[in-house]
């Protein structure tokens, strides 16, 4: 079952393959999201400060009656943090908003603020931000730490300085935006990507050639674009605050075929309806 797979990570942390996005689900409805996730086996949880909703989704770890140590929980460093004494502050602020001792991951979430997307050079702040992560895994206070939204300059940047290699790179990643050279730069770095948005923000759902795709494994088109992303070797992030779309997303019980990989794998589907003012899918 899909729920009980991980990969490894460059530090031997081990990482289920299946987790559960929260962006936009509201910070009273978390703790149940993350409560209902558990009880279907999700192991892995990922929030982060701009979501909003940290103290929902630490309050649904702390009750959920499974372990900690049983659990991944991610977060993320706002965008708009490129200061050292900043990001350590924020570090800790994660921490006590979650009120958890430590966070399994937390990552730079994203190379430039949201005000400026793929915009100014932010390379020597990218440093500093790093370096809290690199002082807060080295405290025990995150087991593992990486970054969102990078591309291989950026990583470039951080690796020319690091005395911690990032673990992570969380990117958007579906069935029609497949970004197969920065996939392949991070697995010669030992760099494990995570897909987020493995759905598209739902905008892939009416399409015609992903539909009959999905057809031939009798499978859903979520199904499918999560099972792609899975076949990339890369961690899924599907979204979802409904239950019975949690439980839909793990039965995953097929493999997609090289054949039908490589079409995916080549299309072209950036439509991503109202959604598409966000900056992580404009690309500005």
């Amino acid at each position: 079952m899909i729920l009980t797979e991980t990969y490894t990570l460059s530090n031997d942390v081990t990482i289920p393959r299946l987790g559960l996005g929260t962006w936009f689900i509201d910070d009273d409805k978390a703790a149940q999201a993350v409560t209902d996730a558990v009880r279907i086996g999700y192991r892995n949880i990922d929030t982060a400060q701009a979501y909003g909703n940290e103290r929902g989704v630490g309050e649904g770890v702390r009750t959920c009656g499974v372990a900690r140590d049983e659990l991944f929980v991610s977060t993320k460093l706002a965008a708009e943090i490129k200061n050292y004494d900043q990001a350590v502050a924020a570090i800790d602020a994660s921490l006590a908003t979650m009120a958890l001792d430590y966070v399994d991951l937390m990552l730079i979430h994203s190379p430039q603020p949201w005000a400026d997307f793929r915009g100014g050079d932010y390379a020597e702040g990218n440093r500093d931000a790093w370096r809290a992560l690199e002082d807060a895994y080295k405290a025990g206070k995150l087991r593992s730490i990486g970054v969102s939204n990078f591309e291989q300059h950026d990583l470039e940047n951080i690796l020319s300085s690091c005395t911690i290699a990032p673990h992570v790179n969380q990117l958007l990643v579906h069935v029609g935006n497949t970004p197969t050279e920065l996939i392949s730069y991070c697995e010669s770095k030992s760099i494990l990507v995570e897909a987020y948005s493995p759905i598209a923000h739902g905008a892939i759902l009416n399409n015609p050639d992903v539909t009959v795709i999905a057809q031939k494994y009798n499978a859903t088109v979520p199904q499918l674009c999560i099972r792609y992303t899975l076949q990339l070797g890369t961690v899924s992030l599907p979204k979802t605050a409904n239950p019975e779309h949690m439980r839909s997303n793990a039965q995953l019980d097929f493999v997609i075929s090289d054949e039908d990989m490589n079409v995916l794998r080549n299309m072209e589907q950036k439509d991503y309806g109202k959604y598409s003012a966000f900056p992580v899918y404009s690309g500005k």
